[in-house]
């Protein structure tokens, strides 16, 4: 595994969950940091948490181009390149499709989807004149397994593993590599996206049951494993369950 210090990373979605747990291990392994989210307030509180470590940080709204863009500008005018693009934000509203949730359908095409392929559009022209680099996304068993309740979501995590594989073919002679990381079940507030209460309730407490939930720190350490290998090396999928889930 090689160093991960002075790696320059971007983080959307670093306010909680495994986009913080991330930014945490990557920062403790001396990695620059460039973090974004919606909740510009958390990124701050973190920020002063980590007081020897460098990062910078600024709202980002991943369903606003300029927003992401404005991370790859910060990135590059301090540190001069970008090594990696961590896509983490995104939403699981769950339903059965006959209750039409249209709204909640178009929230999920246009952060799950539409967010990662805005992240992927900040930072691909920066990687291709530098010839390298790696874009990380967050996908999820449910983009390997559709269930009952999460048809649109599931729909939209496969959609990330097609743009994912679409993106690593067509940009490996540029030496930009590619990785999706698929949890399970993982101690996140993911269930606060989740409008009905007793779906949201349930998955709360499926992910907080002992040896049912992995943690966010599990998760970071596989992130940091992916971008540690050596350039000629991608990891282009991790598909990571708790050992006793079902699915």
């Amino acid at each position: 595994m090689t160093s991960l210090k002075n790696k320059v990373v971007i983080i959307a979605g670093a306010s909680s969950g495994i986009g913080k747990a991330t930014a945490r291990r990557l920062a403790n392994e001396g990695a620059k940091l460039v973090i974004g989210a919606r909740r510009v307030e958390r990124l701050k509180q973190f920020v002063d948490s980590l007081p020897d470590a460098e990062i910078d940080y600024s709202v980002a709204d991943v369903t606003k181009p300029e927003d992401l863009e404005n991370l790859a500008k910060i990135a590059v005018d301090r540190y001069g390149h970008i090594d990696v693009m961590f896509n983490n934000a995104g939403i699981m509203p769950t339903a059965n499709l006959c209750e039409i949730r249209r709204d909640e359908w178009q929230q999920m095409l246009n952060i799950n989807i539409m967010g990662v392929l805005n992240g992927i559009a900040a930072v691909l022209p920066i990687m291709k004149q530098q010839q390298s680099g790696h874009i990380i996304t967050t996908d999820s068993v449910a983009g390997h397994i559709v269930y009952p309740g999460s048809a649109v979501y599931c729909g939209t995590k496969f959609a990330i593993r097609a743009i994912m594989e679409g993106l690593r073919q067509e940009e490996r002679e540029n030496n930009i590599r590619t990785t999706i990381v698929s949890p399970g079940a993982v101690d996140t507030e993911l269930y606060t996206t989740i409008n009905d209460p007793t779906a949201s309730e349930w998955v709360k407490n499926n992910q907080r049951t002992p040896g049912l939930g992995l943690t966010s720190e599990q998760i970071a350490d596989a992130i940091a494993y992916a971008i540690g290998t050596p350039e000629t090396v991608a990891i282009n999928e991790l598909l990571i369950r708790p050992t006793k889930q079902s699915i």
